[in-house]
């Protein structure tokens, strides 16, 4: 279920701080955020799936961690991303 490669680089120049910039904490919140909503749509269909559910679950998990992370680091960037990528804080 990885995302292919014209969405992630889409979404890699829609959240990038600087040109070579692939491994910010708001470029992999980005793409952990397009993950699990792709994987979200997949378990509405599938409810059974279990193994999808956890890797779900620690995609979740590690989002979580990185916003917090992000949150303590610097105040500013951490709202820019709540706000663009519509997220709850």
């Amino acid at each position: 279920m990885a995302l292919p490669k014209e969405k992630k680089v889409q979404i890699i120049k829609g959240s990038r701080l600087h040109e070579s910039d692939t491994g910010s904490p708001e470029v992999q919140v980005a793409l952990l955020t397009e993950s699990i909503s792709r994987l979200s749509d997949h378990l509405k269909n599938h409810k059974k799936d279990d193994h999808s559910r956890r890797g779900l679950l620690q995609m979740v998990n590690k989002r979580r961690r990185l916003i917090a992370y992000l949150k303590g680091k610097d105040e500013d960037r951490y709202g820019q991303l709540i706000e663009k990528l519509e997220l709850s804080k």
